[in-house]
């Protein structure tokens, strides 16, 4: 990486999408465990008590809504701390900052809605659960679009001929010689 230093502070994505992948997991091996809901293997069709597999229902009842609330806080928090990050990273390289404020203000509305999806459970507060749903989702995804928007930007800015992943593919594919 050009014999710069790397902060460790690089792989706080990849650990919230880790821990947070492994606690829905864990989540939802609780739930099967305690026959709350089905196993991902067996058929919808088969008649009984238990529900489909869906991680708002696996973390419905305790001891597995514990566990839900639990991993989507910490969730929420470490979203939180990747969108500050990420603020202050791209703020001395954006020239427009109501681009950055605005991918700021998204993952915030996200991580708030991730709170309220843990924190609320499906049988208690239908509405609420549904509502920091849609925010988790609705914003979480703006935010993706928004940091994929100034990536672009940024890459622009520091390179003189910025091509996209196709344009790169062909133009390297045509500068190959056959080799059979």
């Amino acid at each position: 990486m050009d014999g710069k230093k790397c902060s460790v502070w690089m792989f706080l994505p990849l650990v919230l999408t880790l821990f947070t992948s492994a606690g829905l997991w864990i989540v939802y091996f609780i739930a099967v465990e305690d026959n709350k809901i089905l196993p991902l293997n067996v058929k919808e069709g088969k008649p009984g008590p238990l529900k489909p597999p869906y991680i708002s229902i696996a973390g419905d009842a305790p001891p597995a809504s514990c566990v839900f609330s639990q991993v989507m806080n910490m969730a929420a928090f470490l979203a939180l701390v990747v969108a500050v990050l990420r603020f202050i990273q791209l703020k001395p390289k954006v020239l427009n900052p109501w681009l950055n404020v605005s991918g700021l203000v998204a993952l915030c509305l996200a991580s708030f809605g991730m709170t309220l999806l843990g924190n609320f459970q499906l049988s208690n507060d239908e509405e609420i659960h549904n509502v920091g749903t849609s925010l988790t989702f609705g914003f979480g995804t703006l935010a993706c679009w928004i940091q994929h928007y100034r990536f672009e930007i940024i890459c622009s800015e520091y390179q003189e001929n910025f091509l996209s992943f196709s344009e790169s593919l062909s133009e390297a594919s045509e500068y190959q010689t056959d080799q059979v």
